[in-house]
């Protein structure tokens, strides 16, 4: 099995290798000189806001060093411009800052706006670097927010959610910024990028369909990979590993739970007709946890005995959130995926073994739903759960839910929507997308007037964003641009995985329904040994 990353907000982990680097062919696009000058534009307000300010300075570029939690370098960035413009609501006291870099040298024509990760509406820097690194004029806001874990805007002095930053978090900063940025570059370079395009991953993923949904005119292509649609249910679904822990009082270790995982792995390996390391259709594995009741499990040099509560405990996992009268809620964590993300546990101070939530869930349940930073999460009952659900869609769906089936007007618009999304995910469930798709499919009549405009890549044995480089790597972006500018879409997604061997596998990943399967010939680690095919041809 891969090592997981043991501290993770949504979108990137927290680690400095697993920052977001969206790159992209220039071929077919004019090389364009720019002029050198960096003078503040002059900006007009988007609709609703004024501009408190607009400043611009000269960079030199080299090294760029990530700000925040999440850190991360990118080197080799050219001298750029950077404007920053400070937008603000009237009245509504909030002030979000929207900073775009231009490169002054060597333009590819192009625009690009990039979106948040956790609780941050906007990139940190190293996305921004390398962008321009690659020609782009680019643009992210922070959306007068805070940094991944930042909640500190969200409650008042009453305990009562602050709506201003919240509507500015969902929606409003990004479509604001794609405004403000388009303006700023048409300002510093005089005149107007050829395309534009957003790119980004969790959080950055939902901002690109909240995009596709609500302003559909903002962007020509838009990436929005391992997309946090559907915020306010899986948001709260997330947080139900914990529940089961605590309900349950079963605490299985990390290497238990690993256990499980590779063994879940290994049985299901084969179903694309090889075994490569790769489980590549996580949905199809029925491997039951009860098969490894009894196995002993080395752990740090302890021998551990699987028990019939803890394959109990995986089995719910798996099996994802019910109310208590079995109503499926929302689907688990994918099999084959880490379950330390969500349902890691330690022992306390004293000794007491206890869950340790993923922070992103848990503050949303905290902060958003209980509106009490201090509400014990140990204390919630499965019936507490199905009611907490339920709050959070009944108060959050029409806010950030990000979950409209209808893109009629982006697809007349002519925008092009691609996602790529890790049959491995442990924090947001693979499950939510693909139910996403099949409901826009249903509302605008099928995959035929879905497939000119929106394509889905599931990307097997890959977690959480893993293919920014963390979990092995595909150029999303290099694939939209053909999509955009040259009418080519992408039957396939080549990219490069990682299988439980840790070893490096090309595949090219299919747009789904379709999945890969074995030709029963050739090297396992190459793309050219697998075909893609229908769901009705799987077997």
């Amino acid at each position: 099995m891969k090592k997981a990353l043991t501290v993770f907000a949504v979108g990137v982990p927290l680690v400095a290798a697993a920052v977001y680097l969206p790159t992209a062919s220039a071929e077919g696009t004019r090389d364009t000189a720019a002029t050198g000058a960096c003078a503040a534009p002059s900006v007009k307000a988007p609709a609703g806001t004024e501009v408190e300010s607009v400043t611009a300075v000269r960079q030199a570029g080299g090294t760029i060093h990530g700000t925040g939690i999440l850190g991360g370098d990118v080197s080799g960035v050219p001298a750029f411009c950077q404007v920053t413009v400070t937008l603000a609501h009237p009245g509504e006291g909030d002030h979000a800052k929207v900073q775009t870099w231009l490169p002054l040298e060597r333009w590819n024509g192009r625009f690009q706006a990039i979106g948040g990760s956790a609780y941050s509406a906007g990139d940190n820097g190293v996305g921004l670097g390398a962008a321009v690194k690659n020609g782009y004029a680019v643009t992210t806001t922070d959306a007068g927010v805070g940094d991944v874990l930042d909640t500190s805007w969200v409650l008042n002095s009453e305990n009562q959610v602050n709506s201003t930053p919240l509507k500015n978090f969902a929606s409003r900063s990004q479509h604001e910024a794609a405004a403000v940025g388009k303006a700023v570059v048409d300002g510093v370079y005089g005149r107007r990028a050829a395309y534009s395009y957003f790119t980004g991953c969790s959080t950055g993923g939902r901002q690109g369909y909240m995009e596709a949904q609500a302003y559909p005119d903002d962007y020509d292509g838009i990436l929005a990979d391992a997309p946090a649609i559907n915020w306010d249910e899986y948001e709260v679904a997330t947080l139900w590993p914990q529940v089961v822990l605590n309900n349950e009082k079963t605490y299985p270790t990390d290497c238990e739970l690993n256990a499980f995982t590779d063994a879940a792995v290994k049985a299901c390996d084969k179903l694309d007709g090889v075994r490569d390391g790769l489980v590549n259709d996580a949905s199809r594995c029925d491997f039951d946890p009860r098969r490894l009741i009894g196995t002993k499990v080395n752990c740090e040099g302890k021998e551990l005995t699987i028990t019939a509560a803890d394959a109990a405990v995986v089995r719910k996992i798996w099996d994802g959130p019910r109310t208590t009268s079995g109503q499926k809620l929302w689907p688990g964590v994918p099999v084959g995926a880490d379950l330390t993300g969500l349902a890691h546990s330690a022992a306390d101070t004293d000794g007491t073994v206890k869950g340790q939530p993923f922070q992103v869930p848990a503050l949303w349940v905290q902060l958003f739903l209980r509106k009490n930073p201090d509400f014990d999460l140990t204390k919630i009952t499965y019936s507490d759960f199905t009611k907490l659900f339920r709050q959070s869609q009944a108060e959050y769906d029409k806010v950030i839910g990000t979950d409209d089936p209808d893109l009629s007007d982006f697809r007349k618009s002519g925008g092009k929507l691609l996602t790529w999304h890790g049959a491995a995910d442990q924090f947001i469930p693979t499950q939510g997308t693909v139910e996403y798709h099949k409901q826009v499919e249903r509302e605008m009549g099928g995959s035929k007037r879905v497939d000119d405009f929106y394509r889905l890549f599931l990307a097997p044995g890959t977690n959480h964003c893993g293919l920014n480089g963390t979990d092995g790597s595909a150029d999303g972006l290099s694939a939209l641009t053909a999509w955009v500018e040259h009418g080519t879409a992408p039957a396939t997604l080549p990219a490069t995985l990682i299988n439980a061997k840790g070893e490096k596998v090309d595949r090219d990943l299919c747009a789904y329904p379709e999945v890969s399967r074995y030709k029963g010939h050739g090297d396992p680690a190459l793309a050219a040994s697998f075909r893609c095919v229908s769901p009705s041809s799987r077997h």
